[in-house]
């Protein structure tokens, strides 16, 4: 069974969202694992159907460490992030796990990409299955 964390911070609207599309997808061939930079958005996150949660900078700092793929916002790479909710150890350790990334181009820092299409999440979501999903997990 393919374990995906889920990493979001603030409200976890943008982990929630992950998490329904993953689900309404993958049902329960997949393990969510739902890693919020707070309980606010670990939970927000619990009732979108992970299957697993938990809170924290240590929560975070092991979890990366024994799952497949992290998918999250660009953000959750970047030390200081989410309105500061992301320490540098959090940052450290989603960058350096060997698992795959998968990060949507949706921050609030002071930060441009050169070439972002700016498309909206709910395309980036259908992205997010079609194109990086469904050649990592075997469809059941």
């Amino acid at each position: 069974m393919t374990r995906i964390a889920i990493i979001d911070g603030q409200g976890g609207g943008i982990g929630s969202a992950i998490i329904r599309k993953i689900k309404e997808t993958y049902g329960e061939s997949v393990e969510l694992i739902a890693l919020g930079t707070n309980a606010i958005a670990t939970a927000s996150m619990m009732k979108a159907k992970a299957n697993k949660g938990a809170t924290g900078e240590n929560a975070i700092v092991q979890n990366v460490r024994q799952v497949d793929l992290i998918i999250g916002p660009l953000s959750i790479i970047m030390a200081n992030s989410l309105m500061g909710e992301l320490t540098p150890k959090m940052a450290e350790a989603i960058a350096s796990a060997e698992a795959h990334k998968i990060l949507f181009p949706l921050f609030q820092e002071d930060l441009s990409l050169v070439g972002n299409p700016g498309q909206p999440f709910p395309h980036l979501l259908e992205t997010l299955i079609e194109e990086e999903l469904n050649k990592r997990i075997p469809h059941v």
